[in-house]
């Protein structure tokens, strides 16, 4: 005698989204809601153009990783705390910002 195995709600909601997503692909309305996310440059891309730096030697003038600076020029992350206030003087004074760091710091 076969054994009747119990299905779960997870897996009913399951099944129930993946038919939902088919109907969708294929053209049937729906209840689906889609978002489109299109990532805008960053306050961080216009301070890093203002001092006309590649992503990693903007990434060593703020003191992070340049992972760091394509994520948030990418938008998928948000500079915070003294990074942000940094990115903010640098996008209203880049002038001051390089006199203050010194060529030696601005080339490394």
């Amino acid at each position: 005698m076969a054994k009747k195995v119990k299905r779960s709600r997870l897996a009913d909601d399951l099944r129930a989204s993946m038919d939902e997503l088919r109907d969708f692909v294929a053209g049937k309305k729906t209840g689906v809601i889609v978002h489109t996310v299109i990532p805008s440059d960053s306050d961080a891309r216009l301070a890093r153009h203002k001092l006309g730096l590649s992503q990693r030697e903007f990434a060593a003038v703020i003191g992070t990783g340049v992972g760091t600076v394509r994520k948030w020029e990418l938008g998928t992350r948000r500079p915070s705390g003294a990074a942000r206030t940094l990115i903010e003087v640098i996008k209203r004074e880049p002038k001051a910002v390089r006199r203050a760091l010194g060529k030696s710091q601005m080339a490394s």
